[in-house]
């Protein structure tokens, strides 16, 4: 009989805190953060999971060579079973998007379900599967920004699909280990998406200099009651400032050194870590988008969801 625990192994239930960020990056680059963001993101964990479910069904007999301790060919979960929970997510998640965002949300979720789908049938293990795999989470970002500008979502976007596609190309070789060329590439990619996260975006950064020359003005006037509270926004804007960068060299620390391993030791074993650190350090990055769009408090918040992310997959594997 199928149970909650295996269910929860099939989607890879803790892999989906990686997920939120998406939203609530493209959110804040986009200007779109607002209530209707944590059903958003709600509705992009659940295509998530409808994902994992479509992964696991369409490698039902690959796995059963390869990894034979799965819930498909182990038994514990039928394909009929998998199949339909995968339908019944994505339809859930289509739906919820396009009921809490309207038609803007819904031209976004619907692509993803497809690109999702596409990946899991047809994509995978072809040459394109790593680009497919960028397109479902830049896509997921583009959700979040659905409520503002999503021109300003763009670079967010490009920077978490590029992650993805480190991510994709390094899990091709999760069973078969990997020549130390390839995780080099994707260290190498890891930098320049760690660089591009750290680099505040042009509004913010002009955001930052208007709140610190107000704040100089105000003490060279020389009001007392006001100076503590001007110094105190100049701080403010100083934090804001560098806290992209602090966010998104938490990240490329945890995912880069586990690369720098694989570059060591390519074997398979290495390549599973990575990828491991790949998908469970992905909230460190998408905090230091979210803050990067002016929402540092927030940014903290979606970063503190990689360790936790990390403890969990002691217990369910991510990949």
């Amino acid at each position: 009989m199928t149970t909650l625990a295996d269910l929860t192994e099939l989607v890879r239930a803790p892999a989906a805190l990686s997920v939120p960020g998406d939203v609530i990056a493209g959110a804040a680059a986009a200007g779109a953060l607002s209530p209707r963001t944590p059903a958003l993101a709600g509705a992009s964990v659940l295509l998530y999971w409808a994902g994992m479910a479509a992964n696991d069904w369409a490698d039902r007999r690959l796995d059963a060579e390869e990894r034979p301790e799965r819930p498909i060919p182990s038994g514990r979960v039928t394909p009929a079973a998998a199949v339909g929970l995968a339908a019944g997510l994505t339809a859930a998640g289509v739906g919820l998007a396009a009921a809490v965002g309207g038609r803007r949300a819904a031209a976004l979720a619907v692509p993803l379900a497809a690109t999702i789908w596409g990946y899991d049938l047809l994509a995978k293990n072809t040459a394109a599967g790593p680009a497919v795999m960028a397109a479902c989470r830049g896509l997921d970002v583009l959700l979040g920004a659905s409520g503002g500008r999503l021109t300003r979502a763009l670079p967010a976007a490009a920077t978490v699909a590029a992650h993805t596609w480190t991510v994709t190309a390094l899990s091709r070789r999760e069973v078969t280990g990997a020549d130390a060329s390839l995780p080099m590439r994707t260290l190498a990619g890891t930098a320049l998406v760690a660089a591009s996260a750290a680099v505040a975006a042009p509004g913010a950064r002009r955001a930052a200099a208007r709140t610190a020359e107000q704040a100089g003005a105000t003490d060279r006037a020389g009001a007392a009651g006001e100076i503590g509270v001007s110094a105190g926004r100049s701080r403010a804007a100083g934090i804001a400032g560098v806290l992209p960068a602090v966010l998104a060299g938490w990240y490329a620390a945890r995912y880069g050194a586990a690369q720098a391993q694989v570059v060591r030791d390519p074997s398979a074993g290495r390549v599973r870590a990575a990828v491991g650190a790949g998908i469970t350090g992905l909230p460190a990055l998408q905090g230091a988008l979210t803050a990067r769009g002016g929402a540092g408090l927030l940014g903290v918040a979606v970063a503190a969801a990689a360790p936790l992310g990390r403890r969990l997959a002691r217990k369910v594997s991510p990949t």
